[in-house]
């Protein structure tokens, strides 16, 4: 029994499935490529994954770890060619785990015109990240400092006292949080 070659109707209909199936792997590709930076940034906040603080509300209610204590290293950097002095008031704090506390960084604008700037900021050692938490922070919000502006800014924070039980932080005696402050662009240009 002889086979007959496919009718030209059938080879269309190959070729038009095989181009839907295509189209679709591609517009979900795509959907993919644009979903993932929101994804990932929710994945780290979540986890503290490489180095990436929580954020809790001002009203958030936490028991302190009374004779638990860890010290917080401050760390702040600019980007090369901000025209910014960028520096903590107090390079270490020691802090209670469980309650919050404040910290203060000043920057001060040295150039003659308006810088907007905006920071971001990281967790060292990063598996404490999942366990240190701001409540308020510079670094939620564009700066703008005018000429010769020097401003002092909070960052309110705890470290949450669950990672007492962690063991990955079993060691962890020192929290760095680290802040470098970026020009924002405005029109193509650095602000």
């Amino acid at each position: 029994m002889a086979t007959l070659p496919p009718s030209p109707f059938d080879r269309d209909r190959r070729n038009r499935r095989t181009l839907v199936a295509m189209a679709t792997v591609g517009l979900a590709m795509l959907g993919l490529g644009f979903a993932s930076v929101p994804l990932y940034r929710i994945f780290c906040e979540q986890t503290g994954f490489g180095g990436t603080t929580k954020r809790a509300a001002a009203d958030v209610q936490v028991q302190a770890a009374v004779g638990h204590t860890m010290s917080i290293r401050f760390d702040s950097n600019v980007q090369p060619g901000m025209p910014w002095q960028f520096y903590p008031e107090h390079r270490t704090d020691t802090v209670t785990i469980g309650r919050k506390d404040m910290a203060i960084f000043i920057a001060r604008n040295m150039s003659d015109k308006p810088v907007t700037g905006t920071a971001s900021f990281n967790v060292t050692p990063t598996q404490a990240g999942a366990y240190f938490t701001k409540i308020q922070c510079f670094c939620f919000t564009q700066q703008t400092l005018q000429p010769g502006e020097e401003v002092r800014m909070p960052v309110l924070y705890f470290v949450d006292p669950k990672i007492l039980q962690d063991p990955d932080n079993k060691d962890t005696q020192q929290i760095t949080l680290s802040y470098t402050f970026y020009p924002v662009e405005q029109g193509g240009k650095p602000s």
